[in-house]
């Protein structure tokens, strides 16, 4: 079984902004494999179904980002699943460009604060994550308000996509691998 979480914040005022980007992969992974996200439990909108042949839980939190650990970890606790190796966690990154995709089988927060608070949760930071690229905030921006913002147009042309194709990377993590996956979507567009 795996868990996938997609990060992100509740309130509609934050629907397709920059820092969603998660909640976004996580509902086409649902969309495409007749998943229907609606339970709530651990502090999340839970879904539960089949992907790539496993079962899975596709999980939202609804604790806002700065808390997305502590709905991840009453999953992990209730599901009693291996965190390192069953934990897919989606997330947005200012430091890839727009609509690139990377994944890591671990590593630090790189100042995310959702990320910040599941390593603080979990209490370490071997789980594997997809980074999905925001852009880099432009000068004088402030980060927050640079997150929290919704995309241009052709951007989020772009990040539809990518998502897409951030949902089937999930799917060859699950299938075939972590290094698999990492060898097909680790590229500059």
């Amino acid at each position: 079984m795996y868990i996938i979480v997609g990060l992100g914040n509740p309130d509609r005022q934050y629907q397709n902004t920059r820092h969603n980007i998660g909640f976004d992969v996580v509902d086409v992974i649902a969309s495409k494999n007749n998943i229907t996200i609606t339970e709530r439990k651990h502090k999340a909108l839970i879904g539960k179904g089949f992907a790539g042949g496993q079962k899975v839980v596709l999980v939202k939190p609804q604790t806002y980002m700065n808390l997305s650990g502590e709905s991840v970890r009453e999953v992990i606790d209730f599901y009693k699943i291996d965190e390192k190796s069953e934990l897919i966690v989606i997330s947005d990154d200012v430091s890839l460009d727009v609509g690139q995709i990377r994944i890591r089988k671990k590593g630090s927060a790189g100042g995310h604060n959702g990320l910040k608070n599941i390593i603080l949760n979990l209490g370490h930071d071997e789980f594997h994550r997809v980074k999905m690229g925001v852009g880099e905030k432009p000068a004088g921006y402030d980060l927050a308000d640079y997150v929290l913002g919704h995309f241009p147009k052709e951007e989020r042309e772009i990040m539809d996509e990518s998502a897409k194709r951030a949902a089937d990377a999930v799917e060859v993590m699950i299938t075939d691998g972590v290094d698999t996956a990492m060898n097909q979507y680790n590229k500059k567009m």
